[in-house]
């Protein structure tokens, strides 16, 4: 099994080691590259950059997307390890000079983390003995070997007094299943928090509007069918992409969706504010995207919630 080691910006590390969130956003400063080194639930540790030769700590690997810098502000906020927008655009751009022509937005890589931990500085590991000081993004390494199995032993034994194990919670683990080829259970129940669900939706539909198909992605959002705060799970199959109006419209319950994806308008609106004629037009439609993943498709349990629960025909 596999786990990266990633090259990691101080300000970044020291400004999120003292919040101390429950998922983090490494970000790259480019929109071009992509990350397909690990699989969801793998570990991924922080190596500061030189002359800070060592791990200092890590996360558990969820997703990997391209957003707008405003977009994973508004998704991450200070979880992308700043205390502002404009903190972290600076940042970001500081690094990006290769890029001659203005962006008033560019497009980020974001590494989805969760359950990050950070060592204290007696904690920290000395990079193996194999690591390249030329390296820019990190180096994969095999728990199966010699190297590799050293480094994550070192890691266990710190990880072993945090308190990621606290932090897990089951409705939201990435994986259903527990694996021995891990070891330690929360290795496999990395617990999605709700950054990650929403680029997870985002990604699983496609970038689209479930009910409208609009595109334009700063104003879509990621729903929860059941609601968090009624036991809802951070799970897509619990997710819509909805636009923003349509989101406020879905949890006020004055449209919902049917358990054959069929969306249908509440009488209400008409009722109440004497308009709605756009959003009539939408009653009776088929989704119009879909995740093309079976199982993160809306479930028809939490539909059947919230057509109980929430939505008043």
């Amino acid at each position: 099994m596999k786990f990266w080691v990633g090259v990691t910006d101080t300000e970044w590390f020291n400004f999120l080691s003292n919040i101390a969130p429950d998922e983090v956003n490494f970000w790259q400063p480019s929109g071009n590259v992509t990350f397909q080194a690990l699989k969801p639930g793998e570990l991924f540790l922080f190596k500061l950059h030189s002359p800070f030769n060592f791990i200092t700590g890590g996360g558990f690997f969820v997703s990997f997307s391209r957003l707008p810098i405003s977009v994973a502000w508004q998704t991450f906020g200070e979880k992308n390890g700043a205390a502002s927008y404009e903190l972290l655009r600076s940042r970001i751009m500081k690094y990006r000079v290769q890029h001659k022509t203005y962006e008033p937005d560019p497009m980020i890589g974001c590494i989805i983390l969760t359950s990050p931990f950070f060592f204290t500085k007696d904690e920290w590991i000395p990079v193996p003995k194999d690591w390249n000081p030329s390296l820019v993004r990190g180096k994969t390494y095999d728990y199966h070997e010699p190297i590799g199995a050293a480094l994550w032993l070192a890691v266990q034994e710190r990880i072993q007094n945090k308190s990621i194990s606290k932090k897990v919670n089951e409705k939201d683990s990435i994986f259903a299943e527990e694996s021995s080829s891990y070891g330690p259970e929360y290795l496999i129940r990395a617990r999605l928090g709700q950054g990650a669900f929403r680029v997870l939706v985002t990604e699983a539909y496609q970038r689209s509007c479930g009910i409208t198909g609009e595109r334009t992605l700063p104003v879509l959002e990621a729903a929860h069918i059941k609601p968090y705060v009624d036991s809802g799970p951070n799970k897509v199959n619990n997710g819509l992409l909805l636009r923003s109006d349509i989101h406020k419209l879905f949890d006020l319950g004055y449209l919902t969706i049917t358990n054959d994806f069929n969306v249908e308008i509440s009488k209400r609106i008409k009722e109440e504010y004497e308009n709605g004629r756009d959003y009539y037009l939408l009653h009776g439609n088929k989704l119009k995207a879909m995740p093309s993943n079976v199982k993160d498709c809306p479930s028809r349990e939490y539909i059947e919630w919230h057509n109980q629960n929430i939505y008043v025909p």
